[in-house]
């Protein structure tokens, strides 16, 4: 196999003897950070049944069954490998009408860093059972959340502002056919099930952040200096040389579990059915759409991406409510709520298709069909991209370009080093200096090496491949002050 350039540098053919081409997003310097495994599970990915498209973004690396940072596109089946075990992972940005230099001082961010890590508890297993200043949710609201989404109802009875809402990618997802009803049975089966034992606990951890590569970031706006993104930062609600705050996670425990035993049951199928995996690789499985098989994935991804959607705007809630003990008269507004590990039926190129995206976001520009009648009609919608705090992450907007990549773009920067790799190679004095130096302030004692900054991928050069091909242009870029990450070596 081998990547063929084009004309644009940014935009190339993976080519192999075994399928038909892969569209790659990525100049030199990027094409040289994909390595061989990475470009074999895109070729597997590719040769799979009912597959139609596959594309590589410039943050891509080895994920499960195929790489973190592309896309799949089939009409006909649906593959969970692309969806990964944290269902509808995502990227919230609360914007607040308050100037940058009211948190200039140290002693002001350590306040915000107590008064949220009071309220949203981190680490794989910490619930809000974990935090002084936890909510308790009832069995009923915690149900109707997973089944409802951010209904009405369900945002009334956790505090969220419902006109938030109008800012989410999806506020609710429906069952496989398109209903409510059908999630409401779904659940009620599996919670009666061995591997849903434990679905109260589980739900505590609405409000959470998690551990890995999850976090909340307190960020300073530097809206572009192009009088046309000025005026698409407006529609988005940013403030110029503001504070904002930018939250990655997904859908906990419960997704994880719902994700992992259907890997579980449809490699039972493939027994079941006779037939191989791709490539040979057991996480690259799938089922035809209209099938028992696929109707069943698609519900338990609908209950883990309405726990996800419920989760982040929560979290949002709880940052606001960290910020006015504070700020007492501070006012907030949701800029945006951002999936990238989901399945969505789309239309693509005049055809109905299931976009797969893992580690990848979506783009649609101003004027497409599904932002009819929403605030980004005009503009296109907000792409939120996490780089790293001493790079910046950036707000982005999709280009009529991005119709090449399935109306698809990079979900960040992407890894450059795996994590033992990270915790192996990098010097913790060195990342804990770095730190120090850029004024950005942490929770923890000592920063994660696995998350350090030089553990990914140049963030300008991944947005450099994306803007030279022609996929989405760049609004603004967010500025760290603090960080919150795993609090199981939080620093009270």
């Amino acid at each position: 196999m081998y990547i063929i350039p084009t004309e644009n540098d940014s935009i190339s053919k993976l080519v192999s003897d075994s399928c038909p081409p892969v569209t790659v997003i990525g100049n030199a310097a990027i094409r040289a950070t994909f390595d061989d495994k990475t470009l074999g599970q895109v070729i597997n990915a590719r040769c799979a049944t009912g597959v139609t498209d596959v594309i590589l973004n410039p943050d891509a690396h080895v994920g499960y069954g195929v790489p973190i940072g592309c896309v799949m596109v089939s009409p006909s089946h649906v593959f969970p490998g692309p969806v990964g075990v944290d269902i509808k992972c995502s990227m919230s940005l609360l914007q607040f009408d308050l100037p940058a230099e009211e948190i200039k001082e140290r002693k002001i961010r350590r306040r915000l860093i107590q008064t949220i890590c009071e309220r949203i508890p981190t680490g794989a297993g910490a619930g809000q059972r974990s935090v002084p200043k936890g909510k308790k949710f009832t069995e009923n609201l915690t149900r109707k959340a997973v089944i409802e989404g951010a209904s009405q109802s369900v945002c009334e009875q956790f505090g969220i502002p419902f006109e938030w809402t109008q800012r989410c990618e999806d506020s609710i997802h429906f069952g496989h056919d398109k209903s409510v009803k059908a999630l409401e049975h779904r659940l009620d089966r599996i919670v009666k099930e061995k591997y849903l034992s434990q679905f109260d606990e589980k739900m505590t951890q609405f409000g959470s952040y998690g551990g890995g590569n999850h976090f909340g970031e307190c960020e300073i706006v530097f809206v572009s200096d192009d009088e046309q993104m000025r005026k698409t930062a407006e529609v988005f609600g940013l403030k110029d040389g503001h504070v904002a705050f930018l939250s990655h996670c997904g859908s906990r425990g419960f997704g994880n579990i719902l994700a992992t035993e259907q890997f579980k049951i449809l490699q039972r199928k493939f027994k079941e059915w006779g037939i191989s995996y791709p490539g040979g690789d057991r996480e690259l499985v799938y089922a035809p759409v209209g099938s028992h098989a696929a109707n069943d994935y698609l519900d338990d991804m609908a209950l883990g991406a309405n726990f996800a959607t419920v989760n982040h705007l929560l979290i949002n809630v709880l940052v606001w409510e960290s910020f006015r003990e504070v700020f007492p008269e501070v006012k907030a507004n949701l800029v945006y709520f951002i999936s990238h590990n989901i399945v969505r039926r789309e239309n693509w190129r005049d055809h109905s298709v299931l976009v797969h995206r893992k580690g990848a976001t979506r783009a649609f520009p101003a004027g497409h069909y599904a932002l009819k009648g929403t605030p980004f009609e005009t503009t296109g919608h907000p792409i939120l991209l996490p780089g790293n705090p001493r790079g910046g992450s950036a707000v982005m907007v999709g280009l009529p370009g991005a119709e090449l990549s399935a109306y698809s773009i990079n979900h960040g920067a992407g890894r450059a080093m795996g994590r033992r790799n990270a915790i192996k190679v990098l010097d913790q004095k060195a990342v804990d200096r770095e730190m120090e130096n850029g004024d950005i302030l942490t929770n923890c004692r000592r920063y994660p090496l696995d998350e350090a900054p030089a553990a990914y991928k140049d963030f300008d050069e991944v947005l450099r491949s994306v803007k030279q091909a022609g996929l989405a242009a760049e609004v603004a870029r967010l500025l760290a002050t603090f960080v919150i990450k795993d609090g199981d070596q939080a620093d009270d």
